[in-house]
């Protein structure tokens, strides 16, 4: 087998433990889904597993490890991450009323932005890098156990996330009639945009 069965057994507890935590992607998900719906929460919710897997197979290629070496190279990512984020609420401003959870998000933007949103988050290299390989057997392939392990995290982050979307895209619904919320909405989810942001311009490797 590809992973041993019991090594398996022990990283599923241990990774959905980790996916229930609050961080970036699940306040991502919550905003999407206030804003734009469940729809657009569940297609953000497998951009970002899509991500999480991307950064599986960079670790197992050992992409991450040198990109986590090279300073230059981490701070050029957060960086990214950040401007990108901006934009988002930028866009959010510039929405106007009516164009959240009533007018729809196309999911495969919704799903671009999720996919982005991770794969620029260098915290997630760090933890692919210190989590994963704990569970690694080097006496078997090491590429396709990063595999395996990465798609139990993106599947239980996908569940998880798009729970939490759907949750928040029925509040949304409800509060979409409300045309106060309408008018506020753009900015809430703005204001999550910036926050997470911030979270990762101050991040700062160990």
């Amino acid at each position: 087998m590809i992973v041993d069965p019991v090594t398996l057994l022990a990283f599923v507890p241990a990774a959905v433990a980790l996916n229930i935590t609050p961080g970036a992607d699940m306040v991502f998900c919550l905003g999407q889904g206030m804003r734009a719906g469940a729809g657009a929460a569940i297609a953000a919710s497998a951009g970002i597993s899509a991500g999480v897997f991307a950064h599986a197979l960079a670790a197992g290629l050992g992409l991450s490890a040198v990109i986590a070496a090279l300073p230059g190279a981490f701070d050029m990512i957060r960086w990214v991450g950040v401007a990108y984020l901006l934009w988002l609420a930028w866009r959010s401003l510039h929405a106007g009323p009516g164009r959240g959870a009533a007018a729809g998000v196309p999911a495969a933007r919704a799903f671009r932005d999720g996919a982005v949103v991770n794969l620029t988050n260098p915290k997630v290299i760090l933890f692919v890098l210190a989590f994963v390989p704990q569970f690694v057997d080097p006496a078997r392939a090491i590429l396709a156990q990063f595999l395996v392990y990465g798609a139990v995290l993106a599947l239980g982050g996908f569940v998880i996330n798009g729970l939490v979307g759907v949750f928040a895209g029925g509040i949304g619904r409800r509060l979409a009639r409300d045309q106060g919320f309408a008018r506020w909405s753009g900015r809430l989810s703005a204001g999550v945009f910036v926050l997470l942001a911030a979270r990762l311009a101050l991040f700062q490797k160990g």
